[in-house]
């Protein structure tokens, strides 16, 4: 499927309609707060990807809970007040999220839950997280190195009722609280965050969809302090939005060969941080058009900027990709916590950009891109981290000789992400031969 990605010749004048998969954020959310409602609930529209499947198969092996994929989702059937803690160890592989939610969802079922995830995992911090579940009196074993996975939880009721806190290193660990705090006995639960927040949108997130359950969770403090009104979530449907950080290489598909591309099932009310990095292409050069329920953006010449990406992470690889391909100098900021995702994306952007001769330097918290007008042809490393494929994957709409190592480990999140970058690739193929001579002229300048 990567053979058929070659550089564009054809630039067909019609939008290419995008499909893009469920939202890899919201299913993990919705796997989680379906698991705390009885009966069945099933999720719409969801993800099948390596992570999300993963994190379905841990929590089906909870005493008491059932998940099922199905031909749109997940089908989440719960028959017990209080679950029993697996009998088995619960492998997560590398999905960050999951891991985290489950720390603290084993905190309420009966018994011992031992939850290990892939080397890289278990490098990755879960310290502060397991710092708040220890503050409220739930009781936890590092079973390797203190603050990291793999971890054996022991389930029970908490001795308080408000929690603080880190999330200077992950907003991962307050959503994780949000949700646990929702399945409390009767009572209201305060999350406070103390110091810094990082990747606020997610929380957000959190907040709104437990809302949208039914779960009334209330904002105090700006951004830092949540209460929550515990409760069985009501719906037994739960409808999943498309995915922001899988839409993003198609804005930046259309971006770089400056054509037309529409994004159905999302629009500009959405929850999604990651919506934002249209805007940011926007302030690069290209037009775009928000709707309702979808989103519509036209490539133009690219220019360098100067953007704070805290919000959207996700997206960072993406826009270094992109602006390897604009003029003039693009810095992004605030950034540390991508030494701490799947690889050390800062180190994974800065070195494989320099593998293909663009010129990069980078910081503790940011990135410097200074194109050079040319692509060296190489095989990009991608660390095992699917979004180093995808972002790099892009490259080759433009350019020969660019390789991609180890291309399938973008079933993480995106499985079918070759196969329609190909169908992106075979739409411009189909151009009238007096566009081709038009657009190609204009790529030129």
């Amino acid at each position: 499927m990567l053979d058929d990605i070659t550089p564009l010749k054809h630039f067909n004048p019609a939008p290419f309609a995008a499909r893009i998969p469920g939202s890899k954020s919201y299913t993990n959310r919705a796997l989680v707060i379906a698991a705390q409602r009885r009966g069945t609930t099933r999720i719409e529209g969801a993800l099948h990807s390596e992570d999300t499947d993963l994190l379905a198969e841990c929590l089906d092996g909870f005493g008491g809970l059932t998940v099922c994929k199905t031909g749109s989702g997940f089908a989440v059937t719960r028959r017990r007040d209080r679950l029993q803690a697996p009998e088995r160890e619960l492998y997560i592989g590398g999905a960050g999220t999951p891991a985290r939610f489950l720390l603290s969802f084993a905190a309420a079922a009966e018994g011992a839950t031992v939850i290990k995830g892939n080397p890289r995992l278990n490098e990755r911090p879960m310290h502060h997280l397991l710092q708040s579940l220890s503050a409220m009196g739930v009781r936890y074993e590092c079973l390797d190195g203190e603050g990291h996975l793999p971890v054996r939880v022991w389930g029970g009721p908490v001795a308080a009722r408000d929690w603080i806190v880190d999330g200077s290193v992950s907003s991962q660990f307050v959503s994780s609280l949000l949700i646990f705090a929702a399945q409390q006995p009767e009572g209201l639960i305060t999350v406070t965050v103390p110091g810094h927040l990082v990747s606020k949108p997610y929380v957000d997130m959190t907040a709104q969809m437990l809302r949208d359950c039914g779960i009334q969770v209330e904002r105090a403090q700006g951004r830092k302090s949540w209460t929550i009104h515990p409760a069985e979530p009501r719906p037994e449907r739960i409808k999943i939005e498309v995915d922001a950080s899988g839409m993003s290489y198609f804005l930046a598909a259309a971006a770089l060969t400056r054509t037309k591309v529409i994004i159905p099932g999302i629009g500009e009310g959405s929850a999604q941080g990651d919506v934002g990095f249209a805007r940011v292409l926007g302030k690069m050069g290209c037009k775009l058009r928000f709707h309702e329920d979808s989103i519509e953006i036209e490539g133009g010449p690219l220019t360098g900027v100067d953007v704070d990406m805290e919000e959207m992470p996700d997206t960072v690889l993406t826009l270094a990709a992109v602006a390897s391909q604009a003029k003039g100098e693009t810095r992004i900021t605030n950034i540390a916590n991508l030494r701490v995702k799947e690889c050390d994306r800062i180190h994974a952007a800065v070195t494989e950009l320099r593998r293909l001769g663009v010129n990069a330097e980078d910081g503790p918290d940011f990135i410097v891109i200074r194109p050079t007008g040319r692509i060296v042809p190489a095989t990009v490393h991608t660390y095992n981290d699917h979004r180093v494929a995808m972002s790099f994957g892009l490259l080759r709409l433009l350019h020969d000789g660019i390789g991609i190592e180890n291309e399938g480990c973008v079933a993480k999140s995106f499985p079918g992400f070759w196969a329609e970058l190909s169908r992106f690739v075979a739409h411009h193929r189909q151009a009238e031969p007096d566009f081709v001579l038009a657009k190609a002229a204009s790529l030129g300048d």
